[in-house]
């Protein structure tokens, strides 16, 4: 089975995927994390990178983060090409992890734009981590250092909160690390069937 784990930036996904990761018979996929190793590592993805944002998007032989966030989060149609470009190979990359962990109860997909790239369509049960706009922000600010417009340009790349929501089966609401650990539980106790 395979639960989608989405949330807006700062929601704190990645806090709630490695509470999921505690449990013995269940394995975490971050996109994110693999979409930056297929871009380092992928010959194909770098040179259709190159082609579309010019040679200044790796520098010695790394993707120059800085650069393409430059481009991508102030114009919509660079980022959709940047996501035309990886989310294929991300998607892949997936499959392959899908079938490598069969066993497991689930797998937990840990994708923050689970609905834009319409990954929520390979999901049996979606999950939305939930906190306000203000914790987000401050949140994001602080592990990023990134400025408040930056942040909120990235936001504006994603769906709005309401609308995710909308179309998560479980909503985890991420203030305090207690009461989410407790929601966690809940959870994973429902999708594995035990009593809790």
């Amino acid at each position: 089975m395979v639960v989608g784990l989405t949330g807006g930036i700062g929601s704190g996904k990645t806090t709630v995927a490695n509470l999921f990761a505690k449990f013995d018979n269940v394995v975490i996929y971050n996109a994110d994390i693999e979409a930056k190793k297929i871009m380092n590592t992928s010959s194909i993805i770098k040179s259709k990178i190159i082609a579309q944002f010019g040679e200044e998007s790796f520098l010695n032989n790394q993707l120059n983060r800085p650069f393409i966030a430059s481009l991508v989060f102030k114009d919509k149609s660079k980022l959709e090409a940047l996501n035309s470009i990886v989310h294929p190979e991300v998607k892949k990359h997936f499959q392959q992890f899908v079938n490598q962990h069969i066993k497991k109860d689930y797998i937990i997909y840990e994708n923050a734009i689970l609905f834009e790239s319409k990954s929520n369509l390979k999901c049996d049960i979606i999950i939305s981590v939930f906190a306000p706009l203000k914790v987000r922000l401050e949140r994001t600010m602080l592990r990023d250092g990134s400025s408040k417009t930056a942040v909120e340009n990235r936001i504006k790349n994603q769906w709005l909160e309401d609308k995710k929501l909308l179309q998560s089966n479980y909503v985890i609401y991420n203030l305090n690390l207690k009461d989410t650990q407790s929601q966690v539980i809940k959870i994973h106790n429902i999708l594995t069937n035990k009593k809790g």
